[in-house]
């Protein structure tokens, strides 16, 4: 992989205010997953690659992922990205809704990475745990959404997505077959081991 333009990858989607994962974000899965290195990742929201990107370090020798982006000029983006850090072997990008892709896949992934439409959670992870191996992870990014989550938050506007966020934390929670800790790192971390 190629660090210097992954580097620049990154400023460029800060300056065009292009949500990414953020470091201390980065840093709590690359220790999750360097313990036990998954062979194929899925991720649900691609943006400009840059997750993807930095993902393919953690990965067994010979080890791919899929990622899934819905807006087409960042499907662009992300595939000029993924060929500047020279990962582009490593990756498949899947262009189109994750709600319509996701029930189409019929693949088994060792980890899973959630940062896509924050009201569509609850159906990500039903779709996840379909497709999840034994003793594979499922993380979900920005899971406390400004902190909104875990307070009494009511407006109008983020609604959907605050209840569809609590909703997914239940079910992670509630769920027999899951281990979960929720982690106060970025904008909030779920990650979901099977039992």
């Amino acid at each position: 992989m190629n660090k210097i333009e992954l580097e620049k990858i990154k400023e460029k989607a800060l300056a065009d205010h292009i949500p990414i994962i953020m470091d201390d974000t980065l840093e709590v899965i690359e220790k999750t997953l360097r313990k036990n290195p998954p062979k194929r990742i899925l991720e649900i929201g691609a943006a400009v690659g840059y997750s993807a990107i930095c993902f393919t370090e953690f990965l067994k020798e010979n080890g791919t992922i899929d990622t899934i982006e819905r807006e087409v000029d960042k499907v662009i983006e992300a595939k000029e990205n993924f060929k500047k850090a020279e990962v582009e072997e490593k990756i498949k990008i899947y262009e189109g809704d994750a709600v319509d892709i996701l029930p189409t896949l019929n693949e088994k992934y060792d980890a899973i990475f959630i940062d896509a439409a924050k009201s569509k959670y609850p159906f990500f992870l039903k779709e996840s745990l379909r497709m999840i191996n034994k003793n594979g992870i499922i993380f979900a990014d920005n899971i406390l959404y400004k902190g909104y989550v875990m307070s009494n938050y009511n407006k109008h506007k983020q609604r959907t997505a605050v209840r569809n966020l609590r909703e997914y934390i239940k079910e992670v929670s509630e769920n027999p077959n899951l281990e979960t800790e929720i982690l106060e790192v970025g904008d909030g971390l779920a990650i979901s081991k099977i039992k």
